[in-house]
C-alpha cells in the first residue's frame, strides 16, 4: 500500500492547480518536518552541519499559536564577503499540516490564499514555483543528511 505522503505532488493533482498547490503544501511539510523534527518547538537560531556540506541556517522568525514563520538559508563565503542564498522565508501552518515559501529573498508573498480561488492565475504560478523550489531543496538537504539539532 502507498501512503500519500510518499507520492510525488504532481502526480496528485493536476499541477499548477490550486488542488495541487496545497498538496504540495502538504509535501513540503512532510519534508520540513524531516529536516526539523521539533519545529513546533523550537526558538532562536540553529544550523545543522554535515561533512563536505555547506552549513544549513535556521532561525525562528516568528511563532504564533498555530503557525511558525521561519527562514532557511546557507551562508556561503565569498570573495566578496558572505553570500545568503537562498534565503526562503517560509510559514509552517502546525494545525493545517502545511508548509509554504513567503519569500525568496527580497521577494516578499501576499499572505493569504483568498486571491488564488478567485482566478488569480499569476499568484498561482509564482506560489507554485516557489514551493517546488523548497520541495526539491528539502529533500536534496534530507538526502545529504542535513537535521536541524544546533542550536546556533
Amino acid at each position: 500500500m502507498t501512503l500519500d505522503s510518499y507520492l510525488v505532488p504532481e502526480t496528485i493533482v493536476r499541477p499548477k492547480s490550486f488542488t495541487g498547490l496545497m498538496a504540495l503544501y502538504e509535501s513540503n511539510y512532510l519534508r520540513l518536518l524531516r529536516l526539523i523534527p521539533d519545529i513546533d518547538q523550537l526558538d532562536g537560531c540553529f544550523r545543522s552541519r554535515v561533512a563536505g556540506a555547506s552549513d544549513l541556517h535556521m532561525e525562528i522568525i516568528e511563532r504564533g499559536r498555530y503557525t511558525v514563520t521561519l527562514s532557511l538559508t546557507y551562508y556561503l563565503k565569498t570573495s566578496d564577503g558572505l553570500l545568503i542564498k537562498p534565503d526562503m522565508t517560509l510559514r509552517v501552518y502546525l494545525d493545517g499540516q502545511l508548509a509554504e515559501v513567503t519569500a525568496i529573498g527580497k521577494q516578499r508573498g501576499k499572505g493569504t490564499l483568498s486571491h488564488l480561488v478567485r482566478g488569480h492565475r499569476k499568484e498561482l504560478h509564482v506560489r507554485w514555483g516557489r514551493n517546488i523550489i523548497l520541495n526539491k531543496w528539502l529533500e536534496y538537504l534530507y538526502d545529504q543528511g542535513h537535521l536541524i539539532l544546533d542550536r546556533w
